[in-house]
């Protein structure tokens, strides 16, 4: 076999791994988010529905304007949901990292153009699902039928205390409460984009930091 077939058969083999170990997180997620057992047969059919795809560093995975026609599990790496006001300043909506969702539901269910821009803060790995597939997941897989009213009830519970923060915290508690609860997310995005995302300036959020330093 010539050096160049040996390192076709290579790359392929690397991308089929990469491929079962994508498909391991998710499956791993469902399974740690559910209380119904998960078949083989169930895994089977919740692979068939998913695509992968990888993004580099601030590659878009939707701009405002287009219909979001997939949602996003991360395997791997950082995004940002946001969008542009008339000034050209970005507002900040989602920061999502391993393990999380990203897209534009609205956009998803509805097949709207979104309003939101979302792109890739680090290199990373996603798996895609669009709405049909994922309606006939919650038909043929309760285990995924549970785990996606999980996620509707947590991110309902997400954007109460959000707009509770937004309106009744001082700046410092947004940003303690914040970086309490999602220390990971302090840690992998820059300090503008939290300042935008928890709705205070970034000079704020640096005399907070400094402040909190000191103690």
């Amino acid at each position: 076999m010539s050096s160049s077939n040996t390192q076709l058969g290579l790359s392929i083999l690397l991308a089929r791994q990469l491929s079962l170990n994508q498909m391991d997180s998710l499956i791993n997620y469902v399974q740690k988010n559910a209380s119904t057992l998960i078949s083989d047969a169930d895994i089977e059919v919740i692979k068939s529905c998913f695509i992968s795809k990888r993004l580099r560093k601030k590659q878009y995975f939707l701009q405002e304007g287009e219909v979001c026609k997939y949602f996003a599990f991360i395997v791997k790496g950082a995004m940002r949901q946001y969008y542009v006001d008339e000034k050209g300043i970005e507002h900040f909506v989602q920061l999502a990292i391993e393990n999380w969702w990203v897209g534009d539901r609205e956009s998803w269910v509805t097949l709207s153009p979104s309003k939101f821009t979302i792109d890739a803060w680090e290199d990373s790995e996603l798996l895609l699902i669009s709405n049909a597939d994922l309606l006939k997941l919650i038909q043929l897989v309760p285990a995924v039928m549970e785990v996606m009213r999980k996620m509707d009830e947590r991110n309902n519970i997400a954007t109460l205390k959000r707009i509770t923060s937004t309106i009744s915290y001082t700046s410092e508690r947004r940003y303690t409460d914040f970086s309490t609860e999602y220390p990971d997310i302090v840690k992998r995005f820059p300090q503008h984009v939290i300042a935008s995302y928890i709705g205070i300036t970034k000079d704020t959020l640096s005399r907070i930091r400094k402040k909190a330093s000191r103690k």
